[in-house]
């Protein structure tokens, strides 16, 4: 036996207007269901300002409070809520919840469209993408002399329907709709992981750019400026529960906060038992997290801690990397996106690199992201090569200021 299919997310929306609405997730547990779950709400563009956590390790029951947009999908934020919960089998005619299978990789399909360039061309392919599901994998962008731009997408659809002609020309339709006589020619076409492969590039990230974005020093010194949040504030405390590590957190908020605390304690196999998150306007926010490991016992291996704590430090203050860099007489922006170890990234970050340089009138001659080991992490790089036009426009700390603030939430 189990909840009923139907039970597994609720949703109640506020009588109201500004108060959040409340979602209830009730379903069995898992190590990262969490992350899972924040990292969906994140790419609906919906704000979560409190969260409660129970879980005994086998059934769990979490509570977020959430803010929407207008144009906020509920529904369709629903549906991907409980499809990312356990899976579900039909027992009688009605649908319980069981163990999880692992899923397949979804298929990928280029998405091959010529159109004629114009200052925000890309931020607005790259909003059509996100409003269809179609996740952006890999991109490459080029703009010929004659104003023309070639454009290939790698993308998977979350609604796996991309295989089907109705969806094909559904998308090429809202293309069409957005990119007007703009649009030359659009294809779509699913192709193999030898393709995809191809497609790569080098695995290593060149040694000049990986320096100017990783190392140390560059790292210590921009944590004390704006492209860092304040410092995060962590307390561990051994004492207070029997079989639980206690982890008291309070730092400064940004967009996807929660997801970079529980996409890290995943990456760690860690598991949380009970949680609580409050985030107040114009102050910090505070979380309190039971936490113990896999194999069920409070985390007591000191150096275990402080690797943890390290790494948690890091994503509350610079959760992504953002720099720029020359390449010949051109400025390239570069943006690294962590990558948890289950292959999946931070959504929504080429749309609001696309959307910060729309908004400072700044046009993109090419931009390319691929995936890079470095260390003993992987990452998805973003270089985007700007047209700076006649060199009228904002100063180049402005531009990553602008690219920073939209990706933290602060625009």
């Amino acid at each position: 036996m189990g909840i009923l299919y139907d039970d597994v997310v609720l949703l109640n929306h506020s009588e109201r207007e500004g108060e959040p609405s409340v979602m209830t997730v009730n379903c069995p547990d898992k190590t990262g269901l969490g992350s899972d779950l924040c990292r969906i709400i994140l790419f609906f563009g919906v704000t979560i300002v409190r969260v409660d956590v129970s879980t005994d390790g086998i059934w769990c029951y979490i509570v977020f409070w959430v803010v929407g947009r207008p144009d906020t999908r509920w529904n369709l934020l629903k549906n991907r809520l409980m499809a990312a919960c356990p899976s579900c089998s039909s027992a009688s005619g009605i649908s319980y919840y069981r163990a999880e299978l692992s899923p397949r990789p979804p298929d990928v399909f280029l998405l091959t469209f010529c159109c004629y360039d114009r200052r925000g061309l890309l931020h607005d392919v790259t909003a059509v993408l996100s409003e269809l599901e179609l996740t952006i994998k890999k991109v490459k962008v080029s703009t010929t002399p004659d104003g023309k731009v070639m454009d290939l997408f790698f993308i998977t659809d979350t609604r796996e329907l991309l295989h089907t002609r109705k969806r094909q020309e559904d998308t090429r339709h809202l293309l069409k709709s957005v990119l007007c006589d703009a649009m030359i020619s659009c294809d779509i076409e699913m192709v193999g992981s030898e393709i995809t492969g191809c497609s790569q590039g080098p695995s290593f990230l060149p040694q000049e750019i990986a320096e100017d974005m990783f190392s140390y020093e560059i790292l210590h010194e921009q944590l004390s400026t704006s492209l860092a949040c304040n410092k995060a504030f962590i307390t561990v405390d051994n004492l207070m529960s029997r079989g639980h590590t206690l982890f008291k957190i309070v730092c400064q908020d940004h967009k996807g906060l929660l997801y970079d605390i529980m996409r890290t304690l995943k990456d760690y196999n860690i598991q949380i038992s009970y949680g609580r998150f409050t985030a107040k306007p114009k102050t910090d926010c505070e979380l309190e997290l039971f936490i113990m490991q896999a194999d069920g016992k409070k985390i007591v291996d000191s150096s275990k801690l402080d690797g943890v704590c390290s790494r948690l430090q890091m994503e509350l203050c610079r959760p992504l990397r953002v720099s720029l860099t020359n390449r010949g007489p051109d400025a390239e922006l570069l943006v690294a996106n962590p990558v948890e170890l289950s292959g999946k990234g931070r959504p929504n970050v080429f749309y609001d690199i696309t959307l910060a340089l729309k908004m400072l009138n700044i046009g993109i001659f090419s931009a390319e992201i691929g995936r890079y080991q470095i260390g003993d992490r992987e990452w998805e790089i973003y270089r985007v090569l700007l047209d700076e036009g006649n060199g009228s426009g904002p100063p180049r700390n402005k531009i990553v200021e602008a690219v920073w603030k939209m990706l933290m939430g602060w625009e």
